[in-house]
């Protein structure tokens, strides 16, 4: 047996939220498409702002969740929703330019067996466990098919395996002893660490927006802003590891508008706080103690 705690009072309806960043996550992947169209690297930003779209999404849907008492699971949560969506994100891939369609309906399906079994097999009865879990997997292959074309380029799994090394990657390859800076292999062990770090930007991304805002004073607004201000500071970090596979202007591009999405955020987000707090106090740092006294 579950029980609510916690109610959504006005705001934007979920529903809308949903339809936005599933519409704004699939329509910035086939931006960054571009490139594979056009034979550049400069559009792969889009699949930054495709995955920030999707964790603003995704954490509403924890939100939802967790209304039912699971405060505890926030964490696991955003876990769940990219060790879900990284199966559909692997194999939506092989798919090219469909690849992002495939991914829905792949970890749609997965999060919604995982939701059955969630409240069947492990008794949890929780009403909207079926369908955030196949939310949040949809999200989750969402942002890293996202953050993986910013990354290399595209969405396609060769781009991850077998995009020749940038100047950055060739300097980093010739470090670690490679005889040839732009092979196949080089790249595929590149691709390989780059997927797992994206996994672990987007899975704290997702569930960070409500965990730090949870409580009596949670505001929809301020919530969702704190969201893509993590969103935008994983894709300056995501920027900086894409100069190991696409060309340095293309990195730095991402770089620029991932730096300026979150600063306009992070002081969104301070201004929302100091609205919703009690108090606001300036602290000053602590004095550093004189010997003597």
């Amino acid at each position: 047996m579950s029980v609510k705690i916690e109610v959504i009072e006005g705001g934007i309806p979920h529903q809308k939220i949903l339809i936005a960043g599933l519409v704004l996550a699939v329509i910035g992947l086939y931006l960054s498409y571009l490139n594979v169209l056009l034979g550049t690297q400069m559009f792969a930003f889009f699949g930054g702002l495709a995955a920030i779209a999707a964790l603003v999404w995704g954490s509403h849907s924890i939100k939802i969740l967790a209304s039912y008492g699971i405060g505890t699971g926030v964490p696991s949560a955003g876990m769940i929703a990219f060790g879900s969506g990284v199966i559909a994100f692997l194999f939506a891939t092989k798919f090219g330019v469909l690849a992002p369609i495939v991914a829905i309906i792949l970890a749609a399906i997965i999060g919604a067996i995982l939701g059955y079994l969630a409240n069947e097999v492990l008794s949890m009865h929780i009403p909207v466990m079926i369908k955030s879990l196949t939310e949040m997997a949809v999200v989750g292959a969402l942002t890293l098919m996202g953050f993986s074309a910013m990354i290399s380029g595209s969405f396609t799994f060769s781009a991850l395996t077998s995009t020749p090394t940038s100047v950055i990657g060739k300097l980093l390859a010739m470090f670690l002893g490679s005889p040839n800076a732009a092979t196949t292999s080089f790249s595929l062990y590149i691709g390989g660490a780059l997927i797992a770090t994206v996994f672990l930007l987007g899975a704290i991304a997702i569930q960070h927006g409500f965990n730090a805002c949870l409580g009596p004073g949670w505001k929809q607004d301020r919530m969702l802003m704190l969201t893509a201000e993590c969103g935008f500071l994983s894709m300056i970090v995501a920027a900086v590891m894409s100069a190991a596979l696409i060309n340095p202007a293309a990195a730095i591009l991402s770089f620029i508008i991932g730096l300026v999405g979150w600063y306009y955020t992070y002081m969104k987000y301070i201004e929302l706080s100091k609205r919703d707090a009690a108090s606001w106090l300036d602290a000053k740092p602590i004095p550093e103690v004189v010997e003597g006294h």
